[in-house]
Parts: structure tokens; sequence; C-alpha cells
């Protein structure tokens, strides 16, 4: 499967005889940082609000494990867990500090291209080499965003073209019958005028690795496009202009039983900005639209979903204060076309708020309102205060507290993984309301950075599974909050051309069993969890990587075979090599092949009330892969 590098070192010849000029060095300094997502436009370390920025070489890094989508650049960041939700078709969501997946809200240049929900597929279909930066935020962040961001805020931002013409190629080949080829291409068209476009195929064929019957590694393929057309004239007006199209065909399951979900995608998104005197502008605007197949064994689910949006907003600096106000305007329409019950149309507009005040050089505070008059749920206000404090040279301090919502639909992660044939009842009395806030100390010592993070949040009215049936199944709000309480620690050494980076987080998040009413650890959150990574990188020459990650014992949901979940280890290694306008490399993930199952079957003995033949995916199910290819720029 590895016969393909022979051709990338035919071309090795070709990329040495004609060598491009050095490239510029990127900046790592994060004073140099630009947040996007808080409307302000404040370098990184004077937000009030801690906004986390995974930058560039980050995103290097991983597109070398995983070219075709972000999920392992997501996972591998402090707080951040990618959970798997769909063991059949590999369907996973993204949780932040233990909140459910469907309470983070994924943006693309700060709009909804992936839908107002963004569900359990969307991290499985962004491929990350056109990302500048990815920004988040953590807790609730409705005050900015509404009612999807109640758990925080993803926000990938685009590569921005450069002044000469760029253009890349990757391709990459997995042990286990993965290939991804990707294409990159960016530069001027005209005078203040730039393009770029990504396009990506991807391919993964059905595996089943312990040979039981059941896929356990889903099989796709899929094509995207995505070509973006940048308007700056260097005097603080600026248009970016995005559209997008994504067809996918993904299938798992066994013979006896196919799981299957084919989606199709299209967008288009405008962002701008103005700047008129001493005021900035700001206009924002997207629609997206998506299908699915979904099948379960005979049952075969269709539907379709649009999201509109449109934004505008007013900046102004007036002494101290930075001042933002603005309205918005967002719809969200379902329809399923076997189960047309659970249809909805929701219409939000919004009236929101900022105030940044810049207090003294070691005092800085924010705060945001919003206010959504929501067509089925209602007039709900969001608030949200931060401080930044500096109380010595080399130290940071930030406190933030907010409060936030989520409009409950049909669509959860276990509606997405079981489909909506055996719901019986939808009882959502009224909106997700929750509570979060978050105490964060930074120390720059030298070559180190060291931060830590204390954070807590309380959501109630969260809806949950529970059994009506012999095959049936409601969504009812719990009994009583979820709580979830915990800690980051995050240190990083530079030493010379080494990083070194190690992290640790504890959460513990409690509510009650929905069958029973007893408060018990909410299902597939594990309260340890830690990682240690290091990377040897010289420019000219390439980058050596090695990284460890711990994953702590869990509470399983109805599983026949054990209450919770062992904790488990995960090794990978990374190498690559650069020989001019051509880079080779070589990865290596869960080098101890740890597999779920080695230890339980991921089948069943019986199909539960909702569906679902499999039991939930709390450790890897795929084990040791190796993948290797090459990049090449023009």
């Amino acid at each position: 499967p590895m016969s393909f590098l022979s051709l990338a070192f035919a071309l090795a010849g070709f990329a040495q005889q004609t060598p491009p000029p050095p490239p510029p060095k990127p900046i790592t300094i994060e004073e140099e940082v630009i947040v996007t997502a808080t409307r302000s436009g404040k370098r990184v370390q004077d937000e009030a609000l801690r906004v986390e920025v995974l930058g560039r070489e980050e995103i290097e890094e991983k597109l070398l494990m995983t070219p075709g989508d972000i999920a392992m650049l997501l996972s591998e960041t402090t707080g951040l867990r990618v959970q798997v939700t769909s063991p059949g078709l590999g369907a996973a969501s993204l949780r932040i500090q233990g909140l459910r997946g469907r309470y983070t809200q994924l943006l693309s240049d700060g709009l909804p291209l992936y839908g107002g929900q963004s569900g359990s597929i969307g991290l499985l279909q962004i491929p990350p080499m056109d990302l500048g930066q990815v920004e988040v935020i953590k807790g609730v962040a409705s005050s900015l965003f509404g009612s999807s961001a109640l758990g925080g805020v993803v926000n990938l931002v685009s590569r921005r073209p450069a002044g000469t013409h760029e253009r890349e190629l990757l391709f990459n080949q997995t042990s286990l019958g993965g290939t991804d080829a990707v294409w990159w291409s960016s530069g001027p068209v005209a005078p203040n005028w730039k393009y770029s476009m990504i396009a990506n195929a991807d391919r993964q064929s059905r595996q089943d690795r312990d040979e039981d019957g059941w896929s356990d590694v889903a099989g796709f393929s899929r094509l995207s496009v995505r070509p973006r057309l940048v308007w700056d004239n260097s005097a603080g007006r600026n248009v970016l202009v995005t559209t997008g199209a994504m067809f996918e065909n993904r299938e798992g399951g066994r013979s006896s039983f196919v799981e299957a979900l084919d989606s199709r995608r299209g967008d288009v998104g405008v962002v701008s900005r103005w700047l008129v005197g001493s005021h900035v502008i700001g206009v924002r605007g997207s629609f997206m639209g998506q299908s699915h197949r979904h099948q379960f064994g005979e049952v075969v689910e269709r539907d379709a979903h649009r999201t509109g949006f449109g934004e505008v907003s007013l900046t102004k600096a007036v002494g101290r204060h930075t001042v933002v106000i603005g309205a918005a305007m967002q719809g969200d329409a379902y329809r399923a076309t076997e189960q047309s019950r659970f249809n909805y149309t929701f219409w939000v507009p919004s009236l929101f708020a900022q105030d940044d005040i810049a207090v003294s050089p070691r005092l800085a505070l924010s705060a945001s309102a919003r206010v959504d008059r929501h067509s089925e749920y209602g007039t709900i206000a969001s608030p949200r205060v931060s401080a930044l404090v500096r109380p010595a040279d080399g130290w940071t301090i930030r406190l933030s507290a907010g409060r936030g919502y989520f409009a409950p639909t049909p669509l959860t992660e276990e509606t997405e993984a079981v489909g909506l044939t055996r719901l019986r009842t939808f009882a959502a009395t009224g909106v997700e309301h929750a509570q979060s806030y978050s105490a964060d100390v930074s120390r720059a010592i030298g070559r180190a950075e060291l931060n830590l993070t204390l954070f807590g949040s309380r959501v109630n009215g969260a809806l949950a599974m529970r059994q009506a049936g012999p095959a049936q199944y409601d969504l009812l709000p719990l009994t009583g909050p979820t709580n979830t309480v915990g800690a980051e620690s995050l240190v990083r050494l530079h030493a010379g051309e080494v990083t070194i980076v190690g992290s640790y987080t504890f959460v513990r998040s409690t509510e009650p069993d929905p069958a029973t009413s007893i408060r018990e650890d909410v299902p597939m959150t594990p309260r340890h969890s830690a990682g240690l990574t290091a990377m040897w990188e010289r420019e000219d020459v390439g980058r050596v990587g090695v990284e460890f990650y711990l994953t702590g014992a869990q509470r399983l949901e109805d599983s026949p075979f054990r209450p919770r979940s062992p904790a488990y280890p995960y090794f990978g290694a990374l190498a690559e090599r650069r020989l001019g306008r051509l880079r080779l490399f070589i990865n290596s993930e869960n080098l101890s092949n740890r597999r779920q199952t080695k230890y339980d079957p991921l089948v069943r003995p019986t199909r539960r009330f909702d569906g679902r033949w499999t039991v939930d995916a709390w450790a890897p199910l795929d084990g040791f892969v190796v993948n290797a290819g090459f990049r090449v720029r023009f």
C-alpha cells in the first residue's frame, strides 16, 4: 500500500534541482496572534475573555496525521474531547470541558457554514490544510453567538492568500486502506483581489479488525471543494466571499444490518469589515443546505436541513472603551421525509452589545449581552462578564462568568446515532439553561509557559433518552441539573529546536440517571486525562515528534459487559523530511495497538430498545495504524 512513495522519491530530484527561496520563518510569537471570534479584533493576550489559539504550526503537525479531517487536531487540545457517537459509522461530536457535543458551535470564519447544530459528522468532513488558525472559547458563549454556543465555540479561520501564487499537493495513504488527496492553491487575480481554493478526495475501506462480521472502521468516499475570494484595499476595508460543496457516502455495520449515511452539503458566505471614519462596520451572512439519507438496517430516513444567518455590527473606540453593538437574524429549518412530525422551523432575531474597557495596563474588563427572540421559546437574555488582571510581569489572571441557553430539537447525539423512527415523545418544555464560570492563571518563566484553569458549569433541563417500551424511546428533560467542575493544566517548554508540552485535565460531571433519577457520573466522561508530547523541528531539514496520552476510566451507559471502562494509554510518532519543494512524512498512531475489542465485543448480545446493536466506543476501534505520504509545493 505504500508503493506510491517511490513516486515521491522520484520527485526529489526535481525538488532539489529547483529549490525555492528560503521560506520566511513562521510567526510563533503569541503577541502577533489576532483573535476574530470575539469581534473586537484584539491580540490574543489582550482579550479579557480567554481564547485559545492553535496556530499554523500545530495545524501543520496534525495535517500530517489526518489530512482529511480535523478530529485529531481538536482531540489533542486540552479540555476538548472528540467522542465517537456512532461506532457503526464512525460519527463523532466535540465536547468542551465535559459538556455534550450538541452545545459546541462550530464556525468557519465566524459563519455557521456547518449549520446551527454542527452534528456528529461535520468534524470528519473538514480538511485542515486551508486553516490559518483555530480559535477556541470554552464555556458558555451565547452572548457572542446565540443558543448553539452553550458549551463553547470553535472558530476555524481560513488561510489568507499570499501576494504570490502558491500551489500545494498532498497525498496520503494509511495501512488500513485510507487514501487522501488534497490540493491547495492561492494568489492574486487583480489589484486588491486574491483567491484561494482547496479541493480534496478522501476514501476509506471498511475494516473488521476483530473479524466478528461488524465493521470497526466505517468505509466512506468523499469529495469536497471550497473556493474563496478576498478583496482588501489596505485601508481598513475588506471582504471575504466563500462557497463550498461536499459529497460523502459512508457505510458500516454488517451484511445483515447495514448502517449507511449519504450526505450532500452546499454553502455560501460573506464576511466584510469597513472602516468609516472612526467606526468599523461589520457585515456577515451565510446560507447552508444539507441533505442526508440514513439507513439503519431495513429502515431508511431522509432529511434536509437549512440554515440562514445575517449580522450587522458597529465597533467604535471611545477613550478606554471599545464598544460593539449589532443585530443578527438566524433561521433553521429541518424537514424529515419519513418522520415529518419532528419537522421544525426556528427564526431568531437578536440584539447584542459588548464593551471592552482598558482600565489600565494591568487591568481590562469586558461585558457582553445578547437578547434573542426565539420563535418557539420566546425572549432569552445571555450575559457574560470577564476580567483580565496582570498582577506582575509574566503573570496573567483571567476571570469569567456567563449564562446562556440551548434551544432543544429532536436532533441529539443519540438520535443521530439511532434515527427518529423509534422516538415516541419529544417533550422539550423549554430551553436548556446553563451558567459557567472559569478562573485562569498563566505564568511565563523564561522559555517555559505554565497555565492553570479552574472551571465549572451547571446545565438545567438537558434532554436525555429514556426507554419507553421494548422498541421505543422518549426524549425528556432530566429531573435535575448537570453539574460539572474541573481543572486544566498545561506546561510548554521551548528548548532550542525542541518543544515539549505536558497537559492534564480533570473533569467531574454528574447528572440524574434518566431511568432512576439517581445522580451518577455522566457517561463517556473520563475524570482524568493527560498528555505529553515532544517535537524537534528544523525549518530546512524536517521534524520528528513523539506523543503519549492517557485516558482515564469512564462510566459506560447500559453496557452488558462492564459498568466502567479501564484506563488506557495511547502512543504516536511522526517524522517529516523536507527536500526543497518536496516533503516526505510518515506517522504512526496507537503504537501499543490498544483496541476496545481486545477487552470486550463491540456488538451487543441483543439489540437495544433504541435500535443500537453496538455498545459505546470508549477506546480506539482501529488499533495500530501507519500513514505516509508526500507534499509538493509548486
